[in-house]
């Protein structure tokens, strides 16, 4: 059932309009995603699993991605409280940021992406990392 109005939110802001602060861009970049579950302080935990993903769109609050499952392991991506640690590999490096996921849908079975959409809320991000990823946005407005 939650799925269900989960969907129905997403169509009806189709035809609602979209609500967002900043708008978002289409792109496809490659993503690690991990949930955060350590705190850790090194770049890249080798303990913590990971999943292989990529965006669909991104803001300068936000974006979206697209995984193939909803789990890892035993943890749901998209649970309550939960904080996502993503590595993004933009053209001009890698960048890594920690995204609260806001929500989640599973991709119908026309479209081309197969997996979960979850729409994510940054809520970490580095300076460095941050300029990275504005001027990504800016070139994608080009």
């Amino acid at each position: 059932m939650p799925e269900l109005m989960r969907a129905i939110a997403g169509r009806l802001r189709e035809f609602v309009g979209n609500r967002r602060r900043a708008p978002r861009l289409p792109t496809r970049l490659v993503a690690v995603v991990s949930i955060d579950a350590a705190k850790t302080t090194t770049r890249v935990p080798l303990n913590l699993p990971t999943v292989a993903a990529h965006t669909r769109d991104v803001s300068a609050t936000g974006l979206s991605i697209i995984v193939p499952g909803i789990r890892i392991g035993e943890r749901y991506l998209t649970g309550p409280d939960q904080l996502l640690r993503l590595t993004l590999k933009l053209p001009a490096g890698l960048i890594e940021l920690r995204a609260a996921p806001v929500r989640y849908e599973q991709l119908p079975e026309d479209d081309p992406d197969t997996g979960y959409l979850i729409g994510l809320h940054i809520r970490e991000i580095t300076d460095r990392d941050r300029t990275l990823y504005i001027d990504h946005l800016r070139s994608l407005r080009k």
